[in-house]
């Protein structure tokens, strides 16, 4: 999952094309026109790194243990089905050849209820966790990408490529910024963060 693309490249290379310097002639005497490059710097950045439980952006780690905690409850409750579910089969097993086929029918019924039951709160939990971690996650992303615009402002970088979205042949260690950048935000972030509840 990548937070933040300030650059992006549709293609594995990207190809610098220069204009060639226009050179006219006349009579008495040639001149030369020289065409002015900007002064661009690039760095590379590993968004994945963020996510890393210890060495990551604090505030996704500590906003991750808050969505799954209100997520608990749901989590048991299913779990707590997924048994009933293993026992009751158990049962049926163990005792059809045994038992009265009506009660074996019942028992395959009510399996067959809880079965469906399951699937249900699975899917509207699975909808649910999606829509909550969006809710929640999404003023990080902004916050990261306003701290990367910030931070590429304030040491004079032109463009920064998320290594995480782009594959990439080689990069040399000097211009990733990954490691700084996350101690840059994590100094003016604390893991601590106010969540909105719905």
């Amino acid at each position: 999952m990548s937070f933040i693309k300030i650059a992006r490249f549709s293609a594995a290379v990207a190809v610098l094309t220069v204009a060639s310097i226009c050179v006219s002639a006349q009579q008495d005497s040639e001149a030369s026109r020289t065409v002015a490059f900007p002064d661009s710097r690039l760095a590379m950045i590993y968004s994945d790194s963020f996510l890393d439980p210890k060495t990551g952006i604090a505030r996704f780690n500590s906003l991750l243990g808050i969505l799954n905690r209100e997520f608990q409850p749901r989590q048991a409750e299913m779990q707590a089905l997924q048994t009933r579910i293993f026992t009751l089969t158990k049962e049926i097993e163990d005792t059809q050849s045994v038992a009265d086929p009506s009660t074996i029918r019942a028992k395959r019924d009510q399996l067959a209820q809880m079965s469906t039951e399951l699937k249900r709160k699975g899917e509207d939990a699975e909808a649910a966790y999606n829509k909550r971690r969006t809710e929640i996650f999404t003023p990080l992303q902004q916050d990261i990408g306003k701290a990367l615009e910030a931070f590429a402002k304030a040491n004079g970088i032109t463009v920064i490529v998320d290594g995480s979205q782009v594959p990439m042949v080689y990069a040399a260690d000097s211009i990733d910024i990954t490691r700084t950048f996350i101690n840059y935000f994590n100094g003016m972030n604390p893991a601590t963060a106010s969540v909105t509840h719905p």
